[in-house]
């Protein structure tokens, strides 16, 4: 059993990005620990329904952040800490301050009987609709923009 999520293919996140980050967040909250191997490329392509070219190019680009180390012939490991450290020590703090409350948000909606592929779906739906309206408001704020450099440019 993996600790990894099968990608949701019409998130409208690229499959690559949603395991990425999923290995990243498993580092970060201390699901996976400096050494730790992770699965075989081709075990992991077959388990979460990818493209071994897909689960290549994760491990590939976590190794250029410092998070993995490849070991040619012996497999990916997770980096060692002064390694994984550098690279993911800012979004690791903001994630260790917000854990309490979306554990605490998952363990009320499991109360309530919702099962963990409802949470998920739930989840994915509000951050769609959060970065919907954060690509609004970016709109808006551009047109307010562009109207106020005309008006004091003197065009109509």
């Amino acid at each position: 059993m993996s600790i990894f999520l099968r990608p949701n293919p019409s998130s409208g996140v690229p499959i690559y990005l949603q395991l990425k980050d999923q290995i990243r967040h498993a580092v970060e909250v201390g699901a996976l620990r400096a050494g730790d191997a992770l699965p075989p490329i081709r075990s992991l392509a077959v388990e979460l329904v990818v493209n071994v070219n897909t689960v290549a190019r994760v491990y590939r680009e976590l190794e250029q952040e410092g998070v993995v180390a490849l070991r040619h012939g012996i497999g990916a490991f997770v980096a060692e800490p002064v390694r994984a450290q550098r690279r993911v020590a800012g979004p690791t703090s903001r994630v260790a301050v917000a854990q309490p409350a979306v554990r605490k948000l998952v363990r009320s909606l499991i109360r309530h009987g919702l099962s963990t592929d409802e949470i998920r779906r739930l989840i994915e739906a509000e951050l769609s609709d959060a970065r919907s309206v954060s690509d609004d408001a970016v709109v808006s704020e551009r047109s307010s923009r562009s109207t106020q450099t005309e008006r004091g440019s003197g065009v109509s």
